[in-house]
């Protein structure tokens, strides 16, 4: 499959961002964003439902890699899009920006559902909820043709894990039959898949097989965690961590990675995001929905290692989740290619393994496996 053009907007779209693009130009002559840029005090959203509180931690989580029909990609960069731009971008997913962060190879922001990264050529968005984060794509790409020069995609990655609330979600992300004909709309010859047990927790992937893809090192661990520790969760929370360096440094998230540049911010009344930002280049992003009756964290990196068993390991051991979801995705350049042989022997301590599934794609193997702490 070749890459996919970036086609012309529909009228829809290129008139709702008419506004977008002029602020955008205004912005032009002015400098970057500050590198710490916070809003003040922002509480989640909680859906009220039989009197109980309710927030939909899962997250959907959006890749998308850019590239150029005539390989001349000097003069294009996603970084050329300015704030205004992603705030109006923002809108459709129905969130927002509360902290923005800038090193020599990304611009990262928290968000007020998660985080999202910019790259020169890689955009990457994770946001739960009730977002409607599909709804941002034809935008995207507007802003990617128009203003970053690519008119290429060379791949794209949608996965979730199965939500717990999908009634309270928008129509197109309440079942991933819909999620998948939003993307066909877009992609054309995405293909879908769904990895674990479908009567219970299980994952939902799409993504592209293209001939050309991605060629550099790329790879991403991401550990999905649910029913975890009730006193770790309450670090979380206003009632014991007067701020997000408070509860970083009380769950040891300061330490995951020596030397991380750490942007964090704890919600009112509870709730913790944070992305960091790694020696190496690379990224790392924990978000925590603490509540006892739906706790809920996740936690995703692109840094690369031979071995992800120590690290996993390491968060495991930091949250103390009931289960967890673990996803490896590693392309052909990558060191953590073609290591699913250790995931076949290995086992985390106090957690047996359910399922364990590998599939090979195009240009990448992806790991999947799910685990549940053992009886006490």
């Amino acid at each position: 499959m070749n890459p996919i053009k970036i086609s012309n907007p529909s009228i829809v779209t290129a008139n709702h961002l008419t506004d977008m693009l002029s602020r955008q130009n205004s912005q032009q002559s002015l400098s970057s964003p500050s590198s710490e840029d916070s809003s003040d005090d922002i509480s989640k959203d909680i859906v009220s439902d039989s009197d109980e509180r309710f927030y939909e931690g899962t997250e959907k989580l959006l890749e998308i890699w850019f590239g150029r029909s005539d390989n001349c990609t000097d003069n294009c960069d996603l970084r050329k899009i300015q704030r205004p731009a992603w705030d109006a971008l923002l809108k459709f997913a129905q969130c927002e920006i509360i902290s923005f962060r800038r090193t020599e190879s990304i611009d990262g922001y928290v968000l007020s559902e998660s985080a999202m990264f910019i790259s020169k050529d890689r955009f990457i968005i994770k946001t739960c909820g009730q977002t409607t984060l599909l709804r941002c794509i034809e935008p995207l790409l507007y802003l990617v043709r128009e203003i970053a020069g690519f008119d290429e995609i060379l791949d794209v990655f949608y996965s979730r894990k199965s939500f717990m609330r999908p009634d309270l979600q928008d129509k197109t992300h309440s079942r991933f039959d819909n999620e998948i004909e939003t993307l066909d709309s877009v992609f054309e010859v995405g293909s879908a898949y769904c990895l674990g047990r479908v009567n219970r927790d299980c994952w939902y992937l799409y993504t592209l097989h293209p001939e050309k893809g991605v060629t550099v090192p790329d790879q991403t661990l991401e550990l999905i965690m649910v029913d975890l520790d009730e006193e770790v969760m309450s670090i979380f929370t206003r009632a014991t961590s007067e701020t997000a360096r408070d509860a970083t440094i009380k769950s040891g998230i300061d330490k995951i990675f020596p030397g991380m540049v750490i942007d964090d911010y704890l919600f009112t009344p509870c709730g913790y995001s944070m992305n960091g930002y790694i020696k190496s280049g690379h990224y790392v992003t924990i978000h925590i929905t603490p509540e006892v009756d739906f706790s809920y964290v996740s936690f995703e990196t692109n840094a690369p290692q031979a071995s992800y068993l120590e690290l996993i390991q390491k968060i495991i051991r930091m949250f103390v989740p009931g289960k967890f979801i673990m996803t490896i995705f590693a392309n052909e350049a990558s060191v953590a290619f073609n290591n699913s042989y250790e995931y076949k022997s290995s086992s985390f301590n106090d957690y047996r393994r359910e399922e364990l599934q590998f599939c090979r794609f195009k240009n990448y193997e992806l790991t999947f496996g799910t685990f549940a702490r053992e009886p006490s």
